[in-house]
């Protein structure tokens, strides 16, 4: 076995983070009595999102931050008088009840059954574990390990770090950071000595620099890399 550690990101390689977002998203503006929110403040909402995960990953917000204040953003800009922090909690809980598997993630486990298996996302701790334990991958993984808990988020190395740890992993060598993510799973596992492999189902250019070791379009194609032994020639 070339592999026998393989870390995980969850959203956008595991479950469908655009599906879980936009009926999150839906359910919380309608229970707040906006049924046309998703409609009408989308566009917006996901500029000042974006922003703000980027200003995560390098380390300039924080994981409590983030979670009001993008919703706080979106309020001033579209002149809505919502308490931003209950609002924005009332979407982590939303964001929890949401499931929604990428294809082939429960073939692919099973074809890697042996191998250990961990979470590492940058995603809210609430909302990482209900997805979780609402799906398939319920019971998967040795560990999940969120941003929210560490303190820390990709590509950071100190989440890296406290990933292998925990796993009582002393060879950086056995192990595999898989993720849709160029700039938080590549350039993190990139920079802490991981091996990394890149999903990238919708065949998006690298135009960022960033170099994985693998790149897969789909799930049946990382046995070939974590067993090439067993892929017959």
């Amino acid at each position: 076995m070339k592999y026998d550690i393989l870390l995980f990101d969850l959203d956008d390689t595991l479950l469908d983070f655009g599906m879980t977002e936009l009926n999150a998203l839906q359910h919380t503006f309608g229970e707040y009595g906006f049924p046309n929110g998703v409609k009408d403040y989308l566009e917006s909402y996901k500029a000042i999102s974006k922003v703000l995960w980027d200003d995560l990953e390098q380390g300039s917000t924080t994981m409590a931050d983030l979670k009001a204040e993008r919703f706080k953003r979106l309020f001033l800009e579209v002149a809505l008088d919502v308490d931003a922090a209950a609002f924005g909690q009332k979407y982590i809980e939303n964001l929890g009840k949401e499931v929604h598997m990428i294809d082939g993630v429960d073939e692919m486990f099973a074809s890697l059954s042996g191998s250990r298996f961990a979470l590492l996302t940058n995603g809210f701790k609430e909302a990482q574990y209900g997805r979780v334990n609402g799906s398939s991958l319920k019971g998967m993984f040795e560990a999940i390990i969120t941003s929210e808990e560490t303190g820390f988020q990709k590509p950071q190395p100190q989440i890296f770090e406290y990933a292998l740890n925990k796993l009582n992993i002393t060879d950086p060598s056995r192990v595999l950071m898989i993720g849709d993510s160029l700039t938080s799973d590549i350039q993190g596992g990139n920079n802490f000595g991981l091996d990394t492999c890149w999903f990238n189902p919708h065949l998006k250019e690298n135009t960022s620099g960033i170099q994985p070791t693998y790149e897969i379009q789909a799930w049946n194609q990382l046995m070939e890399i974590v067993r090439p032994h067993l892929i017959e020639i």
